[in-house]
């Protein structure tokens, strides 16, 4: 294996060590700079390793969808909930853009429908949530977005077991953010389950895209 074909699985390994070891972080007293810089590594590695896997246009969306995503992870604990959210949901479209390019031939009636439901399903729970009212509106146009992004991923031809699983605890991780500020404000299994929940899921997406792609390629 030359050092250009290793060069990803060290990016990816480094990714995974990040990711998963910032759940150590709450345990620790850290400087903001240094916290910040750790919760970013996941994800920010993660499009790193989705660059140097690109080889196309599909691919460098992929590595667009982990750059904003990382940078959600820093400008939230940096600006806030609603600077970060815009990052993310920037991520959010360019995902929607890639997945629905890549939809299933074989869709049928009731999977289209059963994909547009989740869309309104996920955006009035996510309404529902926040105890402080006038911030519902904000979270409904956010989950709105993220929704679209979990439908799309379960309606391409990327593998569910990774993309659309992961799309779905991406899912799971920002309503508990939302619930957090509502009915699990004092809930502190729900606050643990955040991060793995959307690091897990970011992992997986970027994993079942950037496979599916590379074989795409070689196929060629």
């Amino acid at each position: 294996m030359t050092e250009v074909q290793r060069l990803p699985k060290i990016v990816l390994a480094a990714s995974i060590v990040g990711g998963v070891s910032y759940m150590a972080q709450p345990l620790l007293n850290l400087p903001d700079a240094i916290v910040l810089a750790w919760k970013g590594s996941g994800v920010a590695l993660l499009a790193a390793y989705a660059a140097l896997r690109a080889s196309g246009r599909d691919g460098w969306m992929i590595a667009a969808v982990m750059a904003f995503g990382a940078l959600g992870d820093v400008l939230l604990n940096a600006f806030g909930l609603t600077v970060g959210a815009v990052a993310f949901l920037i991520g959010h479209l360019v995902a929607v853009a890639l997945y629905w390019a890549h939809r299933r031939q074989d869709l049928t009636r009731g999977q289209l429908i059963s994909g547009a439901l989740m869309i309104p399903a996920i955006a009035v729970t996510a309404f529902e949530l926040p105890a402080d009212r006038a911030f519902a509106p904000g979270v409904a146009l956010y989950a709105t977005g993220l929704a679209a992004m979990a439908a799309t991923a379960w309606m391409s031809r990327f593998p569910r077991a990774l993309v659309g699983l992961g799309a779905l605890a991406f899912v799971v991780s920002d309503l508990l953010i939302f619930a957090r500020s509502g009915p699990l404000a004092h809930d502190a299994l729900a606050g643990a389950a955040i991060w793995p929940l959307y690091y897990g899921g970011q992992l997986a997406i970027c994993l079942g895209v950037t496979r599916t792609l590379a074989r795409d390629a070689a196929a060629i």
